[in-house]
């Protein structure tokens, strides 16, 4: 298999797509293909750059057994146009930001579209409570676990907690 970047994409880079990155990241190893990714998150706003994810994600994550504590946000750069194959939006709103500043042929998507198939947006968790976490943490944990079996990996063994929902 070809090595394949991801780069999943929000707003602040504090909530969804850390989130994203470490739903992917921890099924990645799961299946046992680590070598075959770089995964990483962005945000279209640079508000928290270098800050830790949101402690509500952290929590989230944590509770089925995926640590994203050591994870810092960043704005998206002109190098991850470069540096990523696939980027993936977590709703119209980023999507359109990418678009506003990705160069020609850059390959962006909606993650509604592209791993659920649903052409949703990930709703922003942030200014609600532990509920919009837990639904945000299930909807990418199906797209991620989608997304890897189209990108012809072996579907990973679901053992622990990581496909639970609380």
């Amino acid at each position: 298999m070809k090595r394949i970047s991801i780069l999943f994409v929000c707003m602040g880079n504090i909530c969804r797509s850390p989130l994203a990155e470490g739903i992917f990241s921890h099924l990645v190893a799961e299946a046992g293909l680590n070598g075959c990714f770089t995964i990483g998150s962005a945000g279209t706003g640079g508000w928290h750059d270098g800050e830790p994810p949101d402690w509500r994600s952290v929590a989230i994550a944590r509770s089925h057994g995926i640590d994203i504590s050591g994870q810092r946000a960043r704005r998206i750069q002109p190098q991850d146009f470069r540096d990523f194959g696939l980027i993936l939006a977590m709703d119209r709103d980023n999507m359109a930001a990418l678009g506003r500043i990705a160069p020609d042929g850059a390959n962006i998507g909606l993650f509604g579209d592209t791993a659920l198939g649903t052409g949703e947006n990930i709703p922003d968790p942030y200014y609600g409570g532990p509920d919009g976490f837990e639904l945000v943490y299930t909807r990418l944990l199906t797209g991620c676990s989608s997304l890897l079996g189209t990108l012809g990996a072996e579907r990973p063994s679901w053992s622990g907690n990581t496909s639970s929902v609380r």
